[in-house]
């Protein structure tokens, strides 16, 4: 059984910074100890949070009875061919760091996901995406232990079932499986995607016409940087909604109100709309409530200022919610998980 800690506070295990507490923390770095954790939290009747950078999550209670934090480490090439290379890395490894060994290997597909915070393990739960890219793009395969048979599973990327910040770990199989480990597909000859967003912006003022994979990511970081708050000087999760997708039909109407919506038009039809522009536009952008609030440069992020509770965080984007809905009629889900 590994070693746990009691009364452990869990301010730096959550981006948000909230002050919460874990009964219980047990940190786990293989199969064995993920089994020997479960069996013992069964035998004591405890429901554990399975925890990994902290980034995604949001504590709504003062306390949880268990929280076991992914430690399962490690990042090796496991096989290349002329144009690809595929990459197993542990799922509590952190995604940034994973993004920038690859770069300085010269492996490319995932430099437009620089800065995402957040462990690998929730890189594919997640399907993160960002500047045009997705996950699932690169992924090839994970390996996940059930939580009850202690079966270890590998999952294709059709078993992932992805879909826009979605995969079968948040719906059927929630809570049912560990991920432990992650493989990527990543190229030796590269295809950048440098059109979407201010990518094009940001390296045509720097003079780079033929951009590498590391100038790419260099783009994407500072883009990145510029809009969202970084959690070490005020706590956030970044991206507390996801981007609402509509029908085509409504969307035309909105659009013959407010001809300046930004949107996305989808393969199937339907438009995505950025839930940061519905948000602003019912003027939440850079409110303050106390020690909680909505960033004031982007609408998107709510922010932790100081001593913020998660019950209150969680009260502010349920208000946020119902307004983008009784104004524009469309429901913003969050993308935050709320514990």
């Amino acid at each position: 059984m590994p070693q746990f800690l009691k009364e452990a506070p869990l301010s730096k295990f959550n981006t948000f910074g909230i002050d919460a507490v874990a009964d219980f923390m047990i940190e786990v770095s293989n199969n064995q100890e993920i089994k020997e954790s479960m069996v013992w939290a069964d035998q004591e009747r405890l429901t554990p949070v399975i925890l990994g950078g902290g980034s995604n999550v949001l504590f709504t209670q003062p306390s949880y009875p268990l929280v076991i934090v992914n430690r399962l480490m490690g990042i090796e090439k496991i096989k290349e061919d002329e144009e690809y290379v595929w990459v197993r890395s542990g799922a509590g490894e952190v995604w940034h760091q994973l993004v920038l060994y690859c770069i300085t290997q010269g492996w490319g597909g995932v430099e437009n996901l620089s800065l995402i915070p957040g462990t690998v393990g929730a890189a594919p739960m997640q399907n993160i995406g960002a500047y045009g890219i997705e996950i699932k793009e690169v992924f090839e395969s994970l390996e996940a232990i059930h939580l009850t048979t202690f079966e270890v599973k590998k999952f294709s990327k059709a078993d992932c079932q992805f879909g826009y910040r979605e995969s079968v770990f948040k719906k059927d199989l929630k809570g049912k499986y560990f991920i432990t480990s992650v493989v990527l597909k990543l190229t030796k000859v590269h295809q950048l995607n440098t059109s979407y967003g201010a990518i094009g912006d940001v390296l045509s003022g720097k003079g780079i016409t033929n951009p590498t994979i590391k100038q790419v990511s260099d783009a994407v970081i500072e883009i990145r940087q510029s809009k969202l708050p970084n959690p070490a000087e005020i706590g956030n999760a970044g991206s507390f909604f996801k981007n609402p997708v509509v029908s085509n039909r409504q969307f035309k109407q909105l659009r013959a109100i407010y001809p300046e919506m930004p949107n996305y038009p989808q393969p199937d039809g339907q438009v995505k709309v950025p839930a940061g522009w519905l948000i602003e536009k019912c003027g939440w952008k850079g409110s303050r409530f106390g020690a909680i609030g909505v960033h004031e440069n982007q609408a998107l992020v709510l922010v932790n200022h100081g001593g913020g509770s998660g019950k209150d965080i969680k009260a502010l984007a349920m208000k946020i919610r119902k307004s983008v809905q009784d104004k524009f009629e469309i429901d913003i889900t969050p993308e935050v998980n709320m514990l």
